[in-house]
C-alpha cells in the first residue's frame, strides 16, 4: 500500500499554488470556541508561504461549530434550520479571525462562500475561477466555507474536503493540504490498534487504501474516507494531497520543505496528462467546430492553441466553458476542449485573426477559441 518514491515529496517541495484545507476539530479547539491562538500560528505560517512567493488558498470549515458554541449548544443539531442558523451566526467570527490575523502580516483576505453547485454549473464554476484567480494575482488569500447558512444538501451531505478538492480543481492548484486532528492515514485504526502504522506515500487511486479509511468525528462531517476520496478528486488536475495533523509545529512550512509528514498521496498522472485524460473522458459534448487543414496541422503537430482564424464553421449551441468537438473539413475527429466563447459569439469569429476580438465583439474573453490547455488532440 505504501509506495516509496525517489524524491516523492519533491511534488511539494516545487508546488508554487496550494489549497490549504483546515478541519473544525482543530479550528474551535474539539469544541470550546475558536482557538485563536492556533488560526494564529496557521496564518503566520501561511503569510511565510506567501514570503515565498507561494500562491495559498484557504479552505476552511468551522462555522457550524463556532456558532453552536456563540448559542450556547453543546451538541450538532439535527434539524436545517438549526444548522444554517448556527453557519450565519458563526462565519461573521470566522471570517473576523482570519481577517485580524492575515492583517498583521499586512495580507488582505477575502470570504468566499461557495456550494458544490457553484463549481458543477459551468458558469457559475467559470466565473468563480475568475474570481479566485484574481483574488490570488492581487496578492489576496482567499478563505472558502460552504455556503452552509442557504444550501440544504450540503449541510446533509457536503464536506470541506470534498470542497478543497473542487477547490483544487477550479485553481489547477498543485497541491491540497488537509490539515486534521490525526497525523495521517494508518494502515489500520490508532485508536484500537497499537501496532497500526502510518502510510508515508501512496497513490491516491490505490483501491487498497478504502478498506483503511475511517468515519468522521461529532464536530465535522468528514473523516479519513472523505479525504482519501477528496485526494482522488484533486488528482483528476494533477494535484497531490497530503493529509497531517494541524497540530504539529510549522506544519505547513515543513510539508512544502519535503519533510516526511503525514500522509501523501500521488496523483495516477503529472498535472497536464491528468487533466488531459479528464478532458478526453468527457463524453458529453455540446457542439462542433469545423477546423481548415492549416489549424488540423497546427493543433495535430504543435499542440497549439485553438485559434478563431483556422475555423470555419461552427454547429450547435453552447456557452463558454463547455465541451466541443473540432473536426477537419470531412468530418474527422480531430480534438475537443473547452471553448471560450459562446456559438453566437464564435460564429462571429470565424476565420478572423485574434487581434478582431475586440473589435468584432466588443469584449476579449481571451485571444483562442480553446486554450491548449483546455484542449486534448484526438
Amino acid at each position: 500500500m505504501s509506495v516509496e518514491r525517489q524524491g516523492g515529496r519533491g511534488a511539494l517541495k516545487s508546488a508554487k499554488r496550494v489549497v490549504v484545507k483546515i478541519g473544525s476539530a482543530l479550528l474551535t479547539n474539539d469544541g470550546r470556541g475558536l482557538d485563536e491562538r492556533a488560526i494564529g500560528d496557521w496564518v503566520d505560517q501561511m503569510a511565510a508561504l506567501h514570503q515565498r512567493g507561494i500562491e495559498v488558498v484557504l479552505v476552511s470549515s468551522g462555522s457550524i461549530a463556532e456558532g453552536m458554541v456563540r448559542l450556547g449548544w453543546h451538541e450538532r443539531p439535527t434539524a436545517v434550520h438549526e444548522l444554517q442558523a448556527a453557519a450565519a451566526v458563526g462565519q461573521s467570527g470566522l471570517s473576523q479571525c482570519y481577517e485580524t490575523h492575515f492583517a498583521r502580516h499586512h495580507l488582505r483576505s477575502a470570504q468566499v462562500l461557495l456550494t458544490h453547485d457553484d463549481l458543477s454549473n459551468r458558469k457559475r464554476y467559470l466565473n468563480a475561477r475568475s474570481a479566485l484567480r484574481t483574488l490570488v494575482q492581487l496578492g489576496v488569500v482567499p478563505v472558502i466555507n460552504e455556503n452552509d447558512t442557504v444550501v440544504t444538501d450540503e449541510i446533509r451531505f457536503g464536506d470541506n474536503d470534498t470542497l478543497g478538492a473542487l477547490v483544487a480543481n477550479l485553481l489547477e492548484a498543485d497541491a491540497l493540504l488537509i490539515l486534521t486532528d490525526q497525523e495521517g492515514l494508518f494502515d489500520a485504526d490508532p485508536r484500537g490498534n497499537p501496532d497500526a502504522r502510518l502510510i508515508n506515500e501512496g497513490e491516491a487511486g490505490d483501491p487498497a487504501l478504502d478498506a483503511v479509511a475511517g468515519g468522521g468525528g461529532v464536530l465535522g462531517r468528514g473523516g479519513m474516507a472523505t479525504k482519501l476520496r477528496a485526494a482522488r478528486l484533486a488528482a483528476r488536475s494533477g494535484a497531490v494531497t497530503a493529509i497531517a495533523s494541524g497540530r504539529q509545529p510549522a506544519v505547513l512550512n515543513r510539508l512544502l520543505d519535503g519533510e516526511s509528514l503525514g500522509t501523501l498521496l500521488h496523483p495516477d498522472h503529472a498535472p497536464l496528462a491528468a487533466r488531459k485524460r479528464w478532458l478526453a473522458g468527457q463524453l458529453q459534448v455540446r457542439g462542433t467546430l469545423t477546423l481548415d487543414a492549416g489549424a488540423v496541422e497546427v493543433l495535430r503537430s504543435q499542440g497549439s492553441s485553438l485559434l478563431p482564424v483556422g475555423v470555419r464553421r461552427v454547429q450547435g449551441v453552447f456557452k463558454r466553458g463547455d465541451m466541443v468537438v473540432c473536426v477537419d473539413e470531412q468530418g474527422a475527429r480531430v480534438a475537443k476542449g473547452l471553448v471560450n466563447y459562446a456559438s453566437a459569439d464564435a460564429a462571429r469569429l470565424l476565420g478572423q485573426p485574434s487581434q478582431r476580438i475586440a473589435e468584432i465583439l466588443g469584449y476579449v474573453e481571451a485571444p483562442e477559441l480553446i486554450h491548449r490547455d483546455n484542449l486534448v488532440v484526438l
